[in-house]
C-alpha cells in the first residue's frame, strides 16, 4: 500500500500540473480560433495570404496574417503549438492511472455493477480510451466526415451513448470521469496523430520545393474545430467529479447530452462573434436552459434512500471487532450527516465527492479516506463543525492502524 502522504502530495502536483498546462492549451486554442476566424481580406496582401488581422496587447501592435496553405518560403524559426496539448494529456492520464487505476477499488469499482479486481478496471478504462480514439478517427476519416452537420450529430450521439455504457461497468463517478477523458483523449489524438503530422507534410513539401495538399490543412482545421467545440463540455466533466449531485443522477448520460450543448452554443457565440458576423445572442439562453434542464434531471434523478443496505458489511470480521464499532460510531455521529444519500445538513444536496457512511461496508471501503482526511490531518469535519474530539480522533486512527496490522 502506497503511504497516504505520497499519494496526497503526488495527486496535488499532479493536478497542479495538469491544470497549468490546460490553461495553456485551451488559452492558445481559443486565441488561434479567434484569430482565424478574426482575419480580414485587404488590398495588398501578399499572394496566397487569405486574411490579416491587427492586435494590441501588452502595449505592442501586432500584425497576423495567414496563408492559404503555405508561404512560399520557410522563416529560420517555426513556433509549434503542441507541447501544450500534449503535457496536459500525459498529466492528465498520469492522474487516471494514479487516482482511478491504482485505487480502483476506491473510485473506479462499483461492485454492484461489475465486480472487477483492480487490475480489470484498469484495463477497462485503458481500453475504453484507446477505443473511443480509434472509433473518433475512423468516423473523421470515413465519408461521413465530409459532412460537419452530420458528422457532428454522429459524434455526439457517440459521446451520450459512451456515457450511458461507462456507467453500466464503472462507479457513477468513474463513469463521467472516463465520458471526459475519452474526449480530451480525441482531442490530443487529433494533435498528435492528425495536426501536427499534416503540418509537418506541408513542411517538408515546401523544403522540397513541391505544392502542398490543400487537404492537409482542411484535415487539421476539421479537427481544431472539433477541439475548439468540446473543450468547455471537457472542463466541466472534469471539474464535476467534485461535485455528485450530476454524476450520481440515474439521468447522468442526458446532463452529458446538456453541458455538450451548452459549451458548444457559447462557443457559437464567440466564434460568430470573432468572424463578426454578429452576437447570436439566443444561444446565452439556449446554453442557460441547457444546464437548467442538467440540473433538473440531476435532482429528479438522485439515488432513493429506500436503495441504501444500511447493515451491509456487518457479516464481515472486521465489523465485529470493538476497534470498528468504536470508530463506526464516531464517524457516523461526526461525519454521516453530511455523508449520505441524503444529506441531513442545510446546504448540502448530495454526499461531497460521492462518499457515503451509512453502512459498515461505505465506511471500510472508504478507509483510506477517512484516514487522511480525518486522521493525519484534521480537514474533516470542515472546521471540526460537529466538535469531533482528540479522543474520538485517536479511535479512528485505533482501527485504522488495526486495520493494517499495526
Amino acid at each position: 500500500m502506497i503511504e497516504p502522504a505520497i499519494t496526497e502530495w503526488t495527486s496535488q502536483l499532479a493536478r497542479w500540473v495538469h491544470v497549468i498546462t490546460a490553461v495553456a492549451w485551451i488559452g492558445s486554442s481559443f486565441y488561434f480560433i479567434a484569430l482565424d476566424l478574426s482575419l480580414k481580406r485587404r488590398e495588398g496582401l501578399a499572394k496566397g495570404v487569405s486574411g490579416e488581422a491587427w492586435q494590441v496587447h501588452g502595449g505592442g501592435f501586432y500584425r497576423m496574417q495567414k496563408y492559404n496553405v503555405a508561404p512560399p518560403e520557410l522563416p529560420r524559426e517555426l513556433t509549434w503549438f503542441k507541447w501544450e496539448s500534449y503535457a496536459t494529456w500525459l498529466s492528465g492520464f498520469f492522474l487516471i492511472v494514479w487516482i482511478y487505476y491504482l485505487q480502483a477499488d476506491i473510485y473506479t469499482i462499483d461492485p454492484a455493477k461489475l465486480p472487477l479486481a483492480p487490475w480489470q478496471a484498469g484495463l477497462l478504462g485503458l481500453g475504453v480510451l484507446a477505443g473511443g480514439w480509434i472509433v473518433y478517427d475512423a468516423l473523421c476519416k470515413s465519408p461521413l466526415g465530409k459532412n460537419d452537420v452530420a458528422l457532428g450529430a454522429v459524434l455526439f450521439a457517440l459521446i451520450v451513448a459512451a456515457s450511458w455504457g461507462f456507467g453500466l461497468v464503472m462507479s457513477d463517478r468513474a463513469a463521467f470521469l472516463h465520458t471526459g477523458a475519452m474526449i480530451a483523449t480525441w482531442m490530443t489524438g487529433s494533435v498528435f496523430f492528425v495536426i501536427i503530422p499534416n503540418q509537418k507534410k506541408v513542411v517538408a513539401d515546401l523544403i522540397a520545393g513541391r505544392e502542398p495538399d490543400p487537404r492537409l490543412g482542411k484535415q487539421a482545421k476539421q479537427r481544431s474545430l472539433h477541439n475548439n467545440y468540446l473543450t468547455l463540455p471537457v472542463l466541466f466533466l472534469m471539474l464535476s467529479t467534485h461535485y455528485p449531485l450530476a454524476w450520481s443522477s440515474a439521468y447522468a448520460p442526458l446532463i452529458v447530452a446538456c453541458v455538450i450543448v451548452a459549451g458548444a452554443l457559447v462557443r457559437h457565440f464567440f466564434n460568430t462573434m470573432h468572424a463578426d458576423q454578429g452576437y447570436v445572442w439566443w444561444t446565452w439562453g439556449g446554453a442557460a436552459a441547457a444546464m437548467a434542464l442538467a440540473a433538473f434531471l440531476s435532482v429528479a434523478g438522485r439515488p432513493s434512500f429506500e436503495t441504501v443496505d444500511f447493515d451491509a458489511g456487518f457479516d464481515l470480521p472486521e465489523a465485529q471487532t470493538i476497534a470498528f464499532q468504536e470508530a463506526m460510531a464516531v464517524i457516523q455521529g461526526r461525519c454521516a450527516m453530511c455523508h449520505a444519500t441524503e444529506p441531513a445538513w442545510a446546504g448540502i444536496a448530495s454526499a461531497p465527492k460521492g462518499v457515503r457512511f451509512e453502512s459498515p461496508a461505505d465506511i471500510m471501503r472508504h478507509a483510506e479516506e477517512i484516514r487522511i482526511q480525518s486522521v493525519l490531518t484534521g480537514a474533516m469535519p470542515p472546521n471540526n463543525i460537529t466538535d469531533m474530539t482528540p479522543e474520538e480522533r485517536r479511535l479512528v486512527a485505533a482501527w485504522l492502524a488495526k486495520r493494517d496490522g499495526r
